[in-house]
């Protein structure tokens, strides 16, 4: 049968239609690039299995230009999509990560979490922490996890300056940092791994009662709804805990392990608000670092992933670059 003539259950829009027959079909987010030397910024990157027990993967990014003794700041970056979206493998995001690349001169480790409804929450944060367990493993020599992993990425045993490593990501992405950074705190992985800085753009937060200018927008506030209840089968709702870091039984912002935070938010972002009361939270609270919100006028949710080269997704990419450089 036709999809088009099947009964639809359930429309998580834009994202997933899911039909009464309980199958589902992902309406954005499909669209696959190759691994590549990009020619436009002499960015390399390669695809690894780095998880073979989940089959979770990561693409590696690094200039192609850098020399075999160079040691580079590592981005462990974390794609967004309402976890139900898009990969590493997303045109958007590999043509994005290319021009970060470039602009910063980094080594990127692009983690591939799997995805609800197939693998619902918390999937996502549990990947993304084995992630950056893995991460943690190429700090000492042999680059061999405790559990037996493998060393299956020599540009990040051999190229990352693992004093200057920072967690980045965009929406869901940008959740997941704060998750993990939180986690360090309470189970660091072995060897150790210093979190230098997190960078959160337009991150996904958010909570039963809408705040700001949330109650003015009754359709994108639905729609908001619709989509965490979808990907986290949890009873409580919109404010369970992993969407809105301020219920009660949350953990303490205090507890972040990075010395520095920067918050990107944009005018037009349904999410701008969650943004905004993220870094305000932060900044009243004991934790001991620095942290700086930049607000981009005129533009919508991760403006800068769907038009990479207009003047502003360019001054997001300085702007972040200067945040890991200096």
């Amino acid at each position: 049968m036709d999809l088009s003539e099947r009964e639809v259950s359930l429309d998580v829009f834009p994202y997933v239609r899911v039909y009464k027959d309980g199958t589902f079909q992902r309406t954005a987010g499909t669209e696959i690039a190759p691994p590549c030397l990009d020619a436009q910024t002499g960015v390399l990157s390669k695809d690894i299995v780095i998880i073979p027990e989940t089959g979770v993967s990561a693409r590696v990014y690094r200039p192609d230009t850098v020399k075999a003794d160079q040691k580079l700041p590592l981005v462990v970056y974390f794609h967004g999509g309402a976890f139900c979206i898009s990969s590493i493998a997303d045109p958007v995001y590999h043509n994005s990560l290319n021009l970060l690349v470039a602009e910063a001169n980094v080594i990127v480790v692009s983690v591939d979490y799997r995805r609800a409804p197939e693998h619902p929450l918390p999937a996502a944060y549990e990947d993304s922490w084995q992630a950056l367990r893995w991460v943690a493993s190429h700090s000492v020599q042999g680059g061999a996890l405790e559990d037996g992993g493998r060393d299956l990425a020599p540009w990040v045993r051999d190229h990352v300056d693992f004093d200057r490593v920072f967690l980045a990501g965009d929406s869901a992405g940008a959740n997941i940092s704060h998750h993990l950074a939180l986690r360090l705190t309470e189970s660091n992985p072995t060897p150790k791994l210093k979190i230098v800085g997190i960078a959160m753009i337009h991150p996904y937060f958010w909570g039963k009662d809408p705040i700001g200018f949330e109650a003015q927008d009754n359709f994108r506030k639905a729609m908001v709804d619709t989509w965490w209840t979808y990907v986290c089968p949890s009873d409580k709702g919109n404010d369970d805990p992993l969407i809105n870091p301020f219920v009660d039984g949350s953990p303490s912002l205090a507890g972040l392990a990075c010395g520095k935070l920067i918050v990107f938010v944009a005018e037009k972002d349904i999410l701008r608000e969650r943004g905004k009361l993220y870094f305000e939270n932060l900044v009243k609270s004991t934790w001991k670092g620095k942290a700086e919100i930049v607000e981009t006028e005129g533009e919508d949710h991760v403006f800068h992933i769907f038009n990479p080269h207009s003047e502003k997704a360019k001054s997001l990419i300085k702007r972040l670059s200067s945040f890991i450089n200096y």
